[in-house]
């Protein structure tokens, strides 16, 4: 199979994978908004930001290391360096994640009474914490998948964690509820650790399988230690630079829910009403916000190695093409989405949480958000070319003005200040990866494609309205009316689309399984 095909065939499995745990997840979501309200999902939303912080210190940015050095030593057939490359990988990030966790749990008292402004959010921290080693060394396994160009163990591990998660969240709150909100928010983190490790046990078995096929682990602890330290060495000039990304990421996320119900409180708002519209931003508008980004983030789980491997062939060509194929992928994807959620909020809202007022929120969010949609593919060129210094700096200027922002418009406007701010964010750090990948490969704007798109969603959004209108005249449900509104406007804007001549057939035909539909 060559380059191309493998890097078709690993965004289309991850593709289908996403979108599947995305629904999964999305259903998750609305069972603890359903149960646990705004208030609720508030004390999750403060509880979870932990997590990263520690995933982040114990992983040392090895997992996107691991993805490009295994596809270079791929890419030149180097087999034993691809053996040390995990060796060494999974036994520091085991090692360090389970010790660092250990200390969280031992000073938990004191940690939660530092971040938490709701103390009723300790007991969800707590529960969740264990799932930071889980998630270190998974990181690590898909890594080397990645590296592999092999995204089915990554597909199914996450399915698999989802399905789990889903069966014992509504079981463990359903139980816990009667004895407080406290405790059914942790009883929703406990099943996500449950969840969590069912998807790591499927990868080590996975890994398993490959080690008897290729005798992979034994190869690589035979190895020489000098070759290991080199490994190492290898590794960490990569892994910090996105372990100093991470680390700030992963701060900044945790401080976020404590700066932002301070700004509100700042603007006259009280603890319980702050908790309870951070949990609407958080838990309501972000998860449909995010919900279509899922085939950007498969894209660019599966572009790093690829451009990796194009690099190191020295092929420019290959990485421009793969660059305007993704570029072009997130304006056909994100344009509807961002229309959808745009004109459709408050209905979606009401439709989906029995909430409007999350509407509200996501009707401020969707415009800008549609630049999001752009970073990812550039981002994970960056990363691709080495440019890893590049990203960071780019992510702490983007982070350190948009919690300026945030925080000074909360202050100053309420919670449409906090959102106002996450926007300004949003564009500047999507500005800044756009200039970098332009300084380093160069970018060209295909200005018919914007043109096509654009008059595409106009069709779309006519239509589209006019069917919502249809229906709520015609006195049918909020919810089929809704349903019907989105299903119409996604078929005309394929239509449009494909009359337009923007997708065209040999672009379908690349997708493993349409070519012979097509046919």
């Amino acid at each position: 199979m060559n380059s191309t095909s493998s890097f078709v065939r690993g965004t289309v499995i991850l593709t289908i994978a996403a979108f599947i745990t995305r629904m999964l997840g999305f259903v998750n979501s609305i069972v603890l908004a359903r149960y646990l309200g705004p208030e609720g999902i508030g004390l999750l939303m403060m509880a979870h930001p932990l997590v990263p912080v520690i995933v982040t210190l114990t992983s040392l940015g090895l997992p996107v290391a691991i993805s490009k050095l295994v596809a270079e030593a791929e890419a030149h057939g180097d087999r034993a360096k691809v053996k040390r490359i995990l060796f060494v990988s999974l036994t520091i990030t085991g090692t360090m994640s389970i010790s660092l966790t250990l200390i969280v749990l031992l000073g938990s008292k004191l940690i939660g009474s530092w971040i938490l402004t709701d103390p009723r959010a300790y007991y969800a921290m707590l529960a969740i914490t264990p799932i930071a080693p889980l998630v270190a060394v998974s990181s690590v396994i898909k890594g080397y998948f990645r590296g592999k160009q092999n995204m089915k163990p990554l597909a199914l591990s996450d399915v698999i964690e989802q399905v789990i998660r889903i069966i014992l969240i509504t079981a463990l709150v359903q139980t816990l509820l009667p004895y407080g909100l406290e405790y059914a928010a942790a009883g929703a983190m406990i099943a996500s650790v449950i969840g969590e490790g069912a998807g790591l046990l499927y990868l080590l078995l996975s890994l398993k399988i490959y080690k008897r096929r290729s005798g992979l682990l034994r190869q690589a602890m035979s190895s020489r230690l000098r070759e290991e330290k080199e490994t190492l060495s290898e590794l960490l000039q990569i892994g910090l630079p996105t372990t100093g990304n991470g680390f700030i990421h992963s701060i900044y996320r945790a401080i976020e829910p404590m700066m932002i119900t301070k700004s509100l409180a700042i603007a006259g708002i009280s603890t319980v009403i702050a908790t309870k519209q951070y949990g609407l931003l958080a838990g309501y508008a972000f998860p449909l916000l995010v919900f279509p980004g899922f085939i950007m983030s498969s894209l660019s789980t599966a572009l790093i190695p690829a451009i990796s491997e194009a690099n190191a062939q020295n092929n420019r060509r290959l990485i421009h093409e793969r660059l305007d194929q993704a570029i072009r992928i997130a304006l056909i994807i994100g344009a509807p989405c961002t229309l959808i959620l745009y004109v459709w909020a408050i209905p979606l809202t009401t439709v989906v949480y029995h909430n409007p007022e999350a509407g509200t929120f996501l009707k401020l969010l969707a415009p800008v958000f549609l630049l999001h949609y752009f970073e990812p593919p550039l981002h994970a060129v960056l990363l691709g070319l080495g440019k890893i210094n590049t990203v960071m700096r780019n992510f702490i200027a983007s982070t350190l003005v948009e919690g300026t922002m945030m925080f000074i418009l909360g202050m100053q406007m309420g919670i449409h200040g906090v959102i106002w701010g996450f926007n300004f964010g949003v564009a500047l750090l999507t500005l800044l990866n756009l200039l970098a990948v332009s300084k380093v490969i160069g970018f060209s704007f295909d200005l018919r494609s914007w043109l096509k798109v654009s008059f595409c969603l106009v069709v779309t959004v006519l239509v589209g309205q006019s069917a919502y209108v249809y229906g709520q005249q015609a006195h049918y449900p909020l919810l089929w009316s809704v349903i019907g509104c989105i299903l119409v406007s996604l078929v005309v804007y394929t239509i449009s689309l494909l009359s337009t001549n923007t997708i065209k057939r040999h672009d379908m035909q690349r997708i493993p399984g349409i070519k012979r539909i097509i046919s």
